[in-house]
């Protein structure tokens, strides 16, 4: 018997949603960040078994949404719930249940009434966090939060439970046939994981305020002659690799925090994010980055359209 289906990773923000997808997935496909709204996408990573294939998608943390980016942000999410056969619940295990978290179970609950919603398990994220006490009080408080098919602690950064947690999610899926190749681990194309890299780099060390604030578009990534024109483009294989992208930031005192005095800043995102994309194309790159202010973009919906969202 094989299954195969859709699980859909939800939760507040910062709750281990993308970390715990790397985990299962086996690979880096979502970037990682203790700053809010890092996932602004649903990002499908592929985990394949012998005897299922499971569609993991990671999505944004659900939040009270200040900006029409976040009301989309939270739109996308509702949308994906509705599409899916699973729905794992983050519930880390270090912080007590709050409001956001009710919200989220609500309209899990409302989504299951009346028709067959998704199955819904509860994964309580962060376990190496807590002591057994505090995990065992929390696991009741989870089991009393909505009527879930199963309920897990796992802990994605040591490795705890994945195992248990792949096995309890299979158990959820429908049968059915395979539904991506074996060695595909992700729908993101190359220039979405480029982007997103740089951007995880950009996040480092920001204020609190501005990673809202930052988007990321790769313009091209070309061969060119490693001896001539820099934008002269050669056949695959034989150039260097050039990557051009632009971030954008919303106020010109933003573009000042991402470049840096001199420019040192934007020289240590290029840095750190190279050595991510270099590890992607498995080949070293030349990256050459820009930045550029688009004034309110999370709130104009001409703009957000321009980036992606």
């Amino acid at each position: 018997m094989h299954r195969a289906g859709f699980v859909a990773l939800v939760g507040r923000p910062n709750v281990g949603k993308s970390t715990l997808t790397n985990a299962l997935v086996g690979e880096k496909v979502a970037i990682t960040s203790t700053k809010p709204q890092t996932t602004r996408r649903a990002i499908r990573g592929i985990v394949t078994r012998e005897d299922s294939q499971i569609i993991l998608v990671d999505t944004p943390g659900v939040h009270r949404p200040r900006t029409l980016l976040g009301e989309r942000l939270n739109d996308l999410v509702r949308e994906t719930l509705g599409e899916v056969d699973v729905v794992g619940f983050c519930l880390p295990a270090d912080q007590k249940i709050g409001p956001g978290d009710r919200f989220i179970a609500e309209d899990l609950v409302e989504m299951r009434t009346g028709r067959r919603g998704p199955r819904v398990v509860a994964i309580v994220t962060k376990i190496d966090l807590v002591g057994r006490d505090v995990l065992a009080e929390h696991l009741m408080n989870v089991d009393q939060l909505m009527d879930f098919d199963e309920i897990v602690p796992i802990s994605a950064v040591k490795g705890e439970q994945i195992d248990v947690l792949m096995d309890v999610v299979t158990r959820q899926l429908p049968e059915g046939p395979q539904l991506y190749p074996d060695d595909q681990l992700t729908e993101e194309t190359r220039d979405d994981r480029i982007s997103e890299l740089i951007r995880e780099a950009a996040l480092e060390g920001v204020r609190d305020e501005l990673p809202h604030s930052i988007a990321v578009v790769v313009e091209e990534v070309v061969e060119v002659d490693p001896d001539g024109d820099a934008f002269t483009p050669v056949e695959p294989g034989t150039g260097r690799l050039v990557v051009r992208a632009t971030l954008f930031a919303e106020r010109d005192s933003q573009k000042g925090i991402i470049i840096g005095r001199g420019g040192s800043r934007l020289k240590e995102v290029g840095s750190r994010a190279r050595s991510e994309i270099n590890a992607l194309l498995g080949r070293k790159v030349h990256l050459d980055l820009r930045v550029k202010v688009a004034k309110e973009w999370q709130r104009d919906p001409k703009q957000l359209g321009r980036l992606g969202f």
